[in-house]
């Protein structure tokens, strides 16, 4: 892949994690908890974080270590019974109000056989829109471990992949200069790379700390 022939000097105080995930300070406990289940209590445990912190590449590295159905709440029926020992059930903040007795009832069936539930949210489970009392109490004695807004080294690190799946490779510096100037998000580390390689196309410059300096000046 062309992605994997960039070559780059990563931060310092990022590692690589199994399947290219990015470990920080940001992550390190949610990365740590997902490749240990043996800890979670009652076998189950909520991810949340903001879109594109690396909730659904933690489930997939929890789901490579062991066999896993993935499955998004929204797409949850009242006849789904998992054929694994272990299951994660992406997005529960979306969950639809008539999927909630088929959770409270896939929930009963994990525990009840010792299953693994792993579940992928942006709120904890008590600001999770369930009317089920029975299913509340159980998602809300779940354990939870938060991923944090990314701090600048876990920040420079994402943009690089962002600008690798680009097949795009930034001069040095650039993350560096980026990373203190906008959002300590996610989801700006993704809008600044796409605006980038927008503006570049349009315009035939290269990808360089003048046109980074000028999109910053005009957010628009």
């Amino acid at each position: 892949m062309m992605a994997r022939q960039l070559s780059f000097d990563w931060p310092n105080g990022v590692a690589l994690g199994p399947d290219d995930f990015f470990v920080s300070t940001a992550n390190a406990t949610a990365f740590g908890m997902v490749t240990d289940p043996d800890r979670w209590p009652l076998r189950k445990l909520v991810i949340a974080g903001p879109a594109g912190c690396g909730k659904s590449h933690l489930a997939r590295i929890f789901a490579a270590a062991q066999p896993t159905q993935i499955i998004a709440a929204s797409d949850l029926t009242p006849d789904f019974v998992p054929t694994t020992p272990a299951l994660v059930v992406e997005d529960m903040d979306n969950l639809p109000a008539d999927a909630q007795e088929s959770m409270f009832h896939l929930h009963n069936h994990l525990q009840n056989n010792a299953g693994l539930l792993l579940m992928t949210a942006r709120q904890t489970p008590a600001r999770w829109p369930i009317s089920l009392p029975d299913l509340a109490s159980r998602m809300q004695g779940s354990a939870v471990v938060q991923v944090a807004d990314p701090d600048d080294a876990l920040l420079q690190a994402v943009m690089m992949k962002l600008f690798a799946d680009r097949q795009i490779l930034p001069p040095a510096g650039l993350t560096a200069y980026l990373a203190p100037r906008i959002e300590r998000s996610f989801a700006a580390a993704a809008d600044i790379v796409a605006r980038l390689d927008e503006a570049a196309l349009a315009t035939g410059h290269k990808i360089n700390l003048r046109l980074a300096a000028r999109l910053l000046d005009n957010p628009d």
